[in-house]
């Protein structure tokens, strides 16, 4: 079978820990080419994960006409601009989440990946927990009865720590926002995963007052996006929920987790890169939590996640659609940026948002 042949956009963190390797990982997939605006940073990770060509262009990437398909791992002011690139010139694409910098940006990046007739997928790692994943089937068969409530929940210390640095997610024209863009993301997706199209948020966002370091300057610089976030939401189905997102404050045992609460019982999946892949359930006669039985895979301890995010996407490139099962395409990408542009919006007029549609 011919494989897919890959380039990836960006040569951060996430890029050497997730879509590299986890594209690699698949037997019909090559990663081919390497992008990053550092050369020397960018010729020593691909040294180091064995990627044979490298550019600091990402319009040279996109335009070649050896590949198949384009991952973006870059930060988020960067993401519309790379996605445009790849689709104009035939490619699939996987972008990191959030997908933009505003609801606005992200209804045209949509506009575009539609009419490219390419595969559009977004980052969305949770989705690929065994445990989430059984969260979603048990809920839907009616294990815990009529669901009428969902807590998701992700919070540390880490913003506070006196050794943390100021990257792309502290600086508010490259992130767009902080915990809310980082995380939030992902819990506002989890919802809809599971219970489908939030209709109204109401937030507030808390910025704790600092300095860090910038480790590009060497300068102590302000931080400047949010760190704590707290929304409540009206999902269209008639489910309620809370969102608590933060990166200033400690965690209560879990670091974080999604939980569903039905009229017979609830379900509470934790949620990591797959190194905690764990499901419990509770019920009013049977309060204490108790394990529910996963696939041996989400007890390896290792960030399964990954590879299996990164493998949904080639397999969706090869079949020339995505799994509507699982996989989040740039429609789910807009809808979490509504979401987020709703608590943003909220947090300013202390008020109920009503959200719109995707049209």
């Amino acid at each position: 079978m011919t494989k897919l042949r890959l380039g990836v956009i960006g040569t951060g963190a996430f890029a050497e820990a997730c879509h590299v390797p986890g594209l690699q990982s698949h037997p019909h997939a090559e990663v081919v080419a390497l992008c990053g605006r550092d050369l020397a940073r960018t010729r020593a990770l691909a040294e180091r994960l064995h990627v044979p060509e490298i550019t600091t262009d990402y319009r040279e990437l996109c335009a070649r006409k050896d590949l198949d398909a384009i991952t973006i791992a870059t930060p988020n002011a960067c993401h519309a601009a790379q996605a445009q690139a790849a689709f104009a010139a035939g490619k699939h694409v996987f972008c990191e989440k959030p997908l933009g910098m505003s609801v606005r940006e992200v209804r045209e990046m949509l506009r575009i990946a539609e009419g490219s007739h390419r595969v559009h997928q977004v980052a969305f790692t949770y989705r690929y927990l065994y445990g989430v994943q059984e969260l979603k089937r048990r809920v839907l068969q009616g294990d815990v009865g009529a669901p009428y409530y969902v807590r998701v929940k992700h919070e540390s210390w880490e913003g506070l720590h006196p050794d943390a640095k100021v990257g792309f997610r502290e600086k508010l024209d490259l992130g767009g926002g902080g915990v809310l863009y980082d995380v939030g993301s992902h819990l506002f997706d989890l919802v809809q995963f599971v219970f489908g199209p939030v209709h109204s948020v109401l937030g507030d966002m808390i910025l704790v007052p600092r300095e860090r370091l910038d480790p590009k300057t060497g300068a102590l610089v302000p931080v400047e996006t949010d760190d704590v976030v707290s929304a409540w939401f009206c999902c269209e189905n008639g489910v309620h929920g809370h969102l608590f997102a933060s990166r200033a404050t400690p965690s209560s045992g879990e670091k974080a987790f999604i939980e569903v609460v039905g009229s017979q019982g609830a379900l509470k999946a934790s949620l990591s890169r797959g190194s905690v892949d764990v499901l419990s359930l509770s019920r009013p006669m049977h309060p204490a939590w108790e394990r529910v039985p996963l696939p041996e895979g989400a007890a390896d301890g290792q960030a399964h996640c990954l590879p299996r995010m990164m493998g949904s996407f080639v397999e969706a490139c090869l079949r020339g659609k995505l799994d509507g099962a699982v996989d989040a395409s740039f429609h789910d990408g807009l809808a979490v940026q509504q979401a987020m542009e709703g608590v943003q919006e909220a947090s300013q007029k202390q008020a109920w948002i009503r959200l719109t549609g995707d049209d």
